[in-house]
């Protein structure tokens, strides 16, 4: 533990369960070169099965899906070729936008070519329809056919409180990208844009072009998501500045009024939108891993502890020419702690219940890997008591705190508490709920189905330097390194904060496992009423 004196680390991290050998060995393999970025579908998931495979079996694991370690998961790959610039014309000078540093452009849409050609623009606010709120963004605005300009995040992002009509600064499901263009295919749109903008995106646009250009995964489904728009994708914001003026619109005075109840969607009068590409289709199983901790007294009840196996791939390059985007942190880290607790739980011997370790598939494509287990789930998920996701774990060091995102939404929270009582820190909520962490990661497919999960995030008061030095290091991961080519493993890295967080979860599973208590969602949670039907119907 370099710059610590024993002293001023907690009793617990001495004699804690948790290997960081295994930790630092399991993150170096999976985020090495050989690996090629554990994209699914290619030479590197194949290396990453077999690895995980051998790592679960050699914790002590048995195979979680009868007999095998694996579940498929039906993908197909969709690669853009040959990609036009996005071009508006009709008013003003035409504007030319080019693929990856102007704009990035695909389609779910599983099609040998698609073309969008002198489509109308509108102007939808944040593209949202929301009945319960009485928010409606498409409201007397007929779309289909056309292209939708779209605003990120949620109208009342700006709050300095929760409060508003769509939680204030908490992001909701309303401000993923993910819906927005699920709405836009819904109301008939040709092409869904969304304007970047870093504050409300939460990232840069240096992650959107990593993430959106090269070969894009999607569920294989029997309709070929001929549903779905034809095109979705991103602009920068000055060229949607410089769009919105060519149409004699201001940007910053819609956008403004795009935070109303009440706004009108605005067409761009005359603006016509058109954009082509080829696409390579390729359809392949992918696959989740599944281990599994027989339990002694009640093995047909099932405890859950989930991280995703898969990265980026090939990506956008780096100045020095790397394009490979190893995906350390996120989430060679988050599926080592999978193989660390497999370890620590085998070695402590199996709880009354059954611990299940579920490493899953296509989370970057949008946690198809973990919404595939959900609908397909080879455990009963009216009989799996709750779980744990980890994604991302933080190498900043040992905390006063951790950082609970979805704080305050199920029991879970006393289990947590309790732990970390243990060690004398603290639970805080997430103080940047206006990122939607909540909907981005695996434990989302799982709530949606009802099962309690918990995801707690490293803290942010490390014990070096405080708040100032938490904030600077996650600030300086997302700007350097997130979903770009150096999150790659650093053998100095200080794992000791990592190992007090494994800890928790290691005490958790245990008095979890050993519990016959079933935690439930807090009364009025959103995922309250679909747990207490699915425990019904038990």
């Amino acid at each position: 533990m370099a710059g610590l004196t024993l002293s001023s680390v907690p009793a617990f991290a001495q004699t804690t369960p948790i290997s960081t050998d295994t930790l630092k060995e399991v993150t170096k393999t999976l985020s090495s070169d050989a690996y090629e970025g554990r994209a699914p579908g290619t030479p590197g998931e194949e290396k990453t099965l077999a690895y995980l495979a051998d790592r679960f079996a050699k914790a002590g694991l048995k195979p979680g899906n009868n007999g095998s370690w694996f579940q498929d998961v039906p993908l197909v790959e969709l690669t853009a070729k040959n990609v036009s610039p996005l071009v508006f014309t009709g008013a003003g000078a035409p504007q030319s936008l080019r693929y990856g540093p102007d704009m990035v452009v695909a389609s779910y849409r599983v099609a040998p070519r698609i073309d969008v050609k002198d489509s109308d623009v509108v102007f939808v606010g944040y593209g949202i329809n929301a009945p319960e709120k009485g928010w409606n963004d498409y409201a007397g605005v007929d779309v289909k056919g056309k292209t939708v300009v779209i605003l990120v995040n949620d109208p009342d992002y700006e709050s300095a409180t929760l409060e508003g009509p769509f939680n204030g600064r908490a992001m909701t499901y309303y401000g993923r990208w993910t819906y927005k263009f699920e709405e836009a295919a819904r109301q008939g749109a040709a092409a869904a844009i969304i304007v970047h903008d870093t504050v409300p995106a939460a990232y840069g646009w240096n992650v959107v072009q990593s993430s959106w250009t090269g070969p894009q995964q999607v569920a294989d489904a029997a309709n070929g998501h001929m549903d779905q728009s034809a095109a979705i994708g991103w602009i920068q914001l000055d060229a949607a500045k410089a769009l919105f003026a060519g149409a004699g619109q201001d940007f910053a005075k819609l956008a403004a009024a795009a935070k109303v109840k009440g706004f009108k969607a605005v067409p761009l009068t005359g603006v016509k939108a058109s954009v082509g590409f080829d696409v390579g289709v390729r359809k392949h199983a992918s696959k989740n891993v599944i281990g599994i901790l027989p339990g002694t007294k009640a093995p047909n009840e099932y405890l859950l502890y989930s991280a995703h196996w898969d990265h980026l791939g090939r990506c956008e390059a780096a100045p020095d020419g790397d394009d490979i985007c190893n995906g350390a942190i996120d989430n060679a880290s988050g599926t080592a702690a999978l193989v660390a607790l497999a370890e620590a739980n085998a070695k402590a011997g199996p709880t009354a219940r059954s611990q299940v370790f579920l490493a899953v598939t296509a989370e970057e494509s949008g946690l198809l890997g973990s919404a595939y287990y959900g609908d397909h789930p080879v455990y009963p998920l009216n009989r799996t008591v709750g779980g744990i996701n980890m994604d991302a774990l933080s190498l900043a060091g040992p905390s006063r705190n951790v950082v609970v995102i979805g704080k305050g939404k199920s029991e879970l929270d006393a289990y947590l508490n309790r732990a970390l009582a243990a060690q004398g820190r603290r639970a805080d909520p997430d103080p940047m709920p206006q990122n939607g962490y909540y909907y981005r990661s695996d434990h989302f497919s799982f709530a949606k189905h009802g099962v309690p999960m918990l995801y707690v995030d490293s803290g942010d008061d490390l014990v070096k330097g405080g708040v100032a030095a938490g904030k600077a290091a996650a600030e300086d991961y997302t700007k350097n390194r997130y979903h770009g080519p150096k999150d790659e493993y650093d053998p100095n890295w200080d794992w000791s904060g990592v190992v007090q967080d494994l800890t928790l979860f290691y005490q958790i599973g245990r008095e979890l496992g050993n519990s016959t208590a079933w935690p439930n969602w807090v009364p009025g949670d959103e995922f309250r009423a679909i747990r207490d039907k699915s425990r019904a119907g038990r």
